[in-house]
């Protein structure tokens, strides 16, 4: 038996309306508990937030969709359904890998449609070693989704099951690199199946070979696109959180916890005094952790993900080599994973991932317009250019990335962009997110299962933990699982809730989500004569440098533009490209 809340639960407050905190909520109505949803944001979504900008509809969080079956699992808890409420795309090919040697390669889901790919790109006995990658992918995730990914964990004996042995059977202890390459033998396809180690923040040649479960996620089980943008994901799940019966509360941050003892007993919003029986935060665990009034101890300090320097940008043309998701890989493999993680300097070699929403959606720009997203994973401010270097480091290196993408074959990008927002680690700082990351906390050894961040807080008894900081981590499906894990610990129902999700309709097990939210954005409008002289003249960063208030919810929204309730990370949550929320 794992930890629950003991007393009364009857009434519980979910401080956040993220992806975690919606998740919470939806359970927890579906196992009768009566809920409030506060959110210091005027709409829901968290990091999966939504700016509006002059026709164009971003998504400020995650792109990339993976494993919808976890979200439906939270609005069956309430007898809805997230097929019935979103119009979800399936991608094909789930993203395009673009080589420095002038190669590429699509990657598709479909086990035939990949091999195929994967023989004309590298040759059959790389084909070959696809589908025996493929199996032992699927036999990861088997081995892992319940009892290591879907489960609370009250101590490391809770590891000590026949599932790890299995899993060890499996090499999920070993180097990833190291196993992949027992597969693969070409250096570009070793990359497309092990840069996902850097959603959970360690570079592939020191992150478990356990972690491989993120590419099942990515290339075996599907990648999808909301119709209306990612943000619909969120705004469903509030919807059905408020036909069930709760209370959802907007643009009320919250400012402090009441506590009789060991129990919390109300939160304070700066509207009021909400009484409960029980709470779950969700805010980034610094924030959370303040407004408890406590920390865990730990034996050594928390080493958080690499950042990430985001550009959005509407544009007047768009480039067919672009499919919805292209991760352009640059020539430099270790070094960069050396300069994201230990020596904290900017990408010298730069992998990025370009997404274009409007490939799927055409509705998210104005009629002949293009919107795409440009992620450069950065180090954290832990490591690399503190906060306040950001503020002169941002324009300029967002010149750098237009040129390079010129160099890669996007000609006249720059020329083209007529509304962008840029978004660098400062602005996660400001957001309250430690170390300038939107990610969290990496899953080192040391950070992982029931040694990461528990969401039970020793000293307070009925406060729960939700969200990407703590269990099980980083990204969409797993900060949905974080939801749900925290229903778990108020009403007392099992992990795993007895449910048997539904699969996602007319396709293949789905997938997952990452990218960060964004929050103080800065909005440039450039008129077409205008954008030529960008690089002599960047223009001046709008974002909040203060910080925010120790009780804001985890909820990067954007500029408060009253935007329309419309369209998650990696998270969290971009590639090696990267770095995922959530």
């Amino acid at each position: 038996m794992t930890r629950t809340v003991p007393g009364r639960t009857d009434h519980v407050v979910v401080v956040g309306a993220g992806l975690a905190g919606l998740s919470a909520a939806l359970h927890l109505l579906g196992a009768g508990r009566r809920v409030t949803v506060v959110e210091r944001e005027e709409l829901p979504g968290g990091r999966a937030g939504r700016l509006d900008l002059a026709g164009y509809r971003i998504d400020t969080g995650p792109t990339v969709l993976t494993m919808p079956d976890v979200a439906d699992e939270a609005f069956a808890a309430v007898g809805d359904s997230l097929y019935e409420r979103i119009e979800l795309i399936p991608l094909h090919p789930a993203y395009r890998a673009c080589f420095a040697d002038g190669s590429s390669l699509d990657v598709h889901s479909g086990a035939d449609a990949m091999a195929a790919e994967v023989e004309r790109f590298a040759g059959a006995a790389e084909a070959a070693g696809y589908r025996r990658l493929r199996d032992w992918l699927q036999r990861l995730y088997a081995a892992q989704l319940r009892r290591f990914i879907d489960a609370n964990f009250d101590s490391p004996l809770g590891l000590l099951r026949t599932d790890l042995a299995r899993l060890a059977a499996l090499g999920g202890f070993g180097r990833l690199d190291a196993r992949i390459g027992r597969f693969l033998s070409d250096e570009r396809l070793r990359r497309v199946f092990s840069f996902q180690a850097l959603y959970a923040g360690v570079p592939p040649a020191r992150a478990l070979a356990a972690y491989a479960v993120i590419a099942y996620m990515d290339t075996v089980a599907g990648v999808y696109f909301p119709r209306g943008g990612m943000h619909a994901l969120p705004r469903a799940m509030a919807e059905a959180a408020a036909a069930a019966g709760a209370e959802l509360r907007y643009g009320q941050p919250v400012i402090r916890l009441e506590r009789s003892g060991e129990r919390v007993t109300a939160v304070v919003t700066d509207a009021g005094r909400i009484p409960c029986d029980a709470v779950v935060l969700t805010p980034d665990l610094p924030v959370a952790y303040r407004l408890l009034g406590r920390r865990p101890r730990r034996p050594l300090g928390l080493r958080h993900s690499p950042s990430a320097v985001v550009l959005h940008a509407g544009t007047d043309r768009t480039w067919p080599r672009l499919a919805h998701h292209t991760i352009s890989f640059g020539a430099a493999w270790h070094r960069t994973f050396d300069e994201l993680t230990r020596s904290g300097n900017l990408m010298s070699d730069p992998s990025l991932l370009v997404t274009r929403p409007t490939a799927t959606d055409p509705s998210l720009a104005p009629p002949g317009r293009h919107l795409h997203y440009i992620l450069a994973p950065c180090p954290n401010t832990d490591i690399g250019p503190d906060a306040a270097a950001w503020s002169d480091l941002g324009p300029r290196y967002r010149d750098t990335l237009l040129r390079e993408l010129e160099r890669r074959g996007l000609d006249g990008i720059e020329a083209a962009i007529e509304e962008e927002c840029l978004v660098t680690p400062a602005d996660w700082h400001a957001y309250g997110h430690a170390a300038g990351t939107p990610f969290s906390v990496a899953h080192t050894f040391a950070q992982t299962g029931p040694f990461r961040p528990r969401n039970l807080v020793r000293g307070t008894e009925n406060a729960v933990l939700a969200g990407c900081g703590t269990t099980p981590g980083v990204g969409v499906p797993t900060v949905l699982l974080s939801g749900k894990l925290a229903a778990a610990r108020v009403t007392g129902l099992p992990g795993r809730a007895g449910s048997h999700p539904r699969p996602c309709p007319a396709t293949t097990l789905p997938d997952r989500v990452d990218a960060p939210a964004t929050t103080g954005l800065r909005a440039v409008r450039r008129e077409p004569a205008a954008a030529a002289r960008a690089h002599q003249e960047p223009p001046r960063r709008r974002t909040a440098a203060q910080e925010p208030p120790a009780s804001s919810p985890d909820s990067p929204v954007a500029a408060r533009q009253s935007p329309p309730p419309g369209s998650l990370p990696a998270g969290p949550t971009a590639p090696a490209t990267e770095g995922r929320t959530g």
